[in-house]
């Protein structure tokens, strides 16, 4: 079953919610599991959904007892990328995702694309000049 499990960590930079739960979460690491196939013992697989286990930290009143909050995989997609989009223009948070793509990465290496002009296009401030000062570096 471990291989139908995966372990990792979501970072949040910013407080946040989670459906189903009324607290809004500090920022800072969670441990996340992902369960991709049903449980041996569930009743309908085809009904079931993966969900993801997120292990909160322990509230200051209790600092000994652990908790943890079952939700859909979309909810925590949904609350990560409203983490990532705080302060942030959407077009920049695309741009960075776009420019660490190791596949874009190799694209613009073979038709001789440099960052530079990726991030002059997606400024917003470009003029004929200002395209050709970056197109001849």
């Amino acid at each position: 079953m471990d291989d139908q499990r995966a372990k990792t960590i979501a970072v949040f930079d910013r407080p946040f919610k989670l459906p189903g739960l009324d607290e809004t979460l500090p920022a800072g690491e969670y441990d996340i599991e992902t369960e991709f196939a049903s449980p041996p013992d569930h009743k309908d697989p085809q009904a079931w959904k993966a969900s993801v286990v997120v292990h909160l930290h322990p509230r200051l009143s209790h600092p000994g007892l652990t908790r943890s909050l079952t939700v859909s995989l979309l909810d925590l997609d949904r609350a990560r990328a409203r983490d990532k989009l705080s302060g942030k223009d959407l077009s920049q948070v695309f741009l960075e995702e776009m420019l660490s793509d190791p596949m874009v990465q190799l694209v613009m290496q073979a038709d001789g694309v440099s960052e530079a002009q990726i991030r002059h296009l997606y400024s917003g401030t470009r003029t004929r000049q200002t395209d050709k000062d970056v197109l001849d570096t």
